[in-house]
């Protein structure tokens, strides 16, 4: 059994109900490094599978951007498992990821070529940049 959480369960609530799905912190920073390099995009495209984050139609590519918490990216410390409620926190995380594969597995199916970019990677802006223009230019 897991740790008991350290804040009441209405707090909790609270904390998690201003999770952001869109326009997130980490998506406004590969949104303002693409959009300073020149490239322009669509976002949440709604009828894309997953509404993906930065769609550039003509170029027929699409970035992602995952907190690595959310989405469980592999061998990141970002990503631990929380201490309380595990079995509800695994089968959530589980399904997140299983709704990434389904997605990513769709848009390449449509045609598309998809960059994930993880929440851990943001920390390194010049790399970061350096991947995304070779991943649009490529």
């Amino acid at each position: 059994m897991g740790m008991v959480d350290t804040v009441s369960a209405r707090r909790r609530s609270e904390i998690m109900g201003r999770v952001k799905g869109k326009d997130t912190a980490l998506e406004m920073v590969v949104r303002r490094l693409v959009h300073g390099a020149g490239y322009r995009y669509r976002l949440h495209v709604a009828n894309l599978p997953g509404r993906p984050d930065l769609v550039f139609p003509g170029r027929r590519k699409i970035i992602q951007v995952n907190g690595c918490f959310w989405h469980m990216h592999d061998n990141c410390p970002l990503s631990r498992m929380p201490k309380s409620r595990v079995d509800f926190w695994r089968t959530k995380l589980a399904r997140n990821k299983q709704r990434d594969e389904e997605n990513l597995a769709a848009l390449t199916c449509e045609g598309w070529t998809v960059l994930t970019v993880w929440e851990c990677e943001i920390r390194d802006v010049e790399g970061l940049l350096r991947r995304l223009e070779a991943f649009l230019e490529g």
